[in-house]
């Protein structure tokens, strides 16, 4: 199967970045190559791009798609987490992070992220990573369950999905994403959403981030890009869902404000300076992108500079 993804708010994210065309910019995620490949051929003049992704078949897929500018990239197949020790004592002019799954891991029923196709439980972006959904379903307490279900998945309906879960795997491991998605519709039951989402979407989305460690990684990454930014360098980060916009977006504003003095203080003490200015409110897809890329619906995209 092609490693094929549409970029979201391409023109608007690469823009954003103000691409100097002898800059090094940093693709935090690289997936099917588009963001990249609109960066890489803004660098007419020496610019570098480095293309981080922890997915190798991405990776694999990114250098044939990127093949007519190789000279100006260096892949790199690690999760954009490790990106200050990997670029250790480089200084960037911009990067861009996108969040999003990629079309391929969930249009590949192999990979396990889909509840409309059977496949293997496993929703490993890196698949030497260790853990897998089937890991996380089958052996995770009950209470860690319902905590993943509310806190990655938003789900009201968690502790009657995990009991439906706990009750299967009692017989016999869950070991198919359609079993997975069965037993959570079979306990939403006549309460599933009437928008015609399927009732195992926030599951899913539970578990895949678990399996992941999606969430805990964006604050700390985002301090270290500001870190490794050159002042004027700027940053993109495409969001999808509620959980990591309001990560980047509470992160954006601690490195805008600096100061954590307690606001009764006359002065600062703190001695904590404001590292970046945020650019813009979230930026929207446009009605046709979302017409052209439903996927793009719930996308946003925030922006900032290093000061």
């Amino acid at each position: 199967m092609e490693f094929f993804h549409i970029p979201v708010m391409l023109k608007e994210a690469v823009d954003g970045l103000d691409i100097k065309p002898n800059g090094l910019y940093a693709d935090c995620t690289t997936g099917g190559g588009g963001h990249s490949y609109e960066i890489a051929g803004r660098l007419t003049q020496g610019g570098k791009l480095f293309c981080f992704d922890r997915d190798l078949e991405a990776i694999n897929a990114a250098k044939i798609r990127l093949a007519p500018f190789k000279d100006r990239i260096t892949f790199i197949n690690k999760n954009f987490a490790e990106i200050a020790d990997v670029l250790s004592g480089i200084k960037l002019d911009g990067a861009i992070i996108d969040l999003g799954v990629s079309s391929y891991q969930i249009d590949n029923a192999d990979r396990g992220f889909s509840y409309m196709k059977d496949a293997p439980l496993d929703m490993r972006m890196n698949q030497n990573d260790i853990k897998s959904a089937y890991d996380v379903v089958n052996s995770y307490s009950k209470d860690a369950l319902i905590n993943i279900l509310r806190n990655y998945g938003e789900e009201r309906f968690a502790p009657k999905i995990v009991s439906y879960i706990i009750n299967a795997r009692e017989k016999s491991p869950i070991k198919t994403t359609l079993e997975l998605a069965e037993t959570v519709k079979n306990a939403v039951g006549p309460c599933a959403p009437k928008d015609g989402g399927h009732p195992a979407k926030r599951t899913f989305q539970a578990i895949r981030i678990e399996v992941n460690g999606e969430l805990e990684i964006i604050s700390p990454t985002i301090r270290k890009l500001t870190e490794m930014l050159n002042p004027g360098g700027k940053l993109s980060v495409i969001t999808f869902h509620s959980l990591e916009d309001r990560i980047v977006k509470q992160t954006f504003a601690a490195l805008a404000k600096g100061c954590i003095c307690p606001p009764k203080f006359p002065i600062c003490v703190c001695g904590i300076k404001p590292t970046l200015k945020i650019c813009s409110r979230a930026i929207l897809p446009s009605e046709q992108e979302i017409k052209t890329n439903p996927r793009s619906k719930s996308a946003k995209l925030r922006i900032a500079e290093r000061i």
